[in-house]
């Protein structure tokens, strides 16, 4: 008996629930956040993965694959725009 008006008391208590309300809110946020911390760590697990695979065929002697690097030195072409006076 002593029990449960113990814990009918508590239950009541409304100060127990705003804890508890505010602890929910806490670890929901946490949750949230990290959701999307392990979104992008598996992004970047997965870019790591792919230049590995990249590195492992250098080492094969293959062609590099993706963007091609900048050239600086671009062949000069011939414009016919501008015309010469005479």
């Amino acid at each position: 008996m002593y029990f449960k008006i113990l814990w009918n008391a508590l239950w009541v208590s409304t100060d127990l629930d705003e804890k508890a309300e505010v602890a929910l809110k806490e670890v929901k946020a946490r949750f949230d956040e990290m959701k999307k911390e392990l979104a992008d760590v598996k992004k970047a697990a997965k870019n790591t993965v792919a230049q590995a695979v990249d590195v492992v065929d250098a080492a094969k002697g293959k062609k590099r694959r993706g963007k091609k690097p900048y050239k600086k030195y671009k062949k000069k072409t011939n414009n016919n725009s501008k015309k010469i006076e005479k």
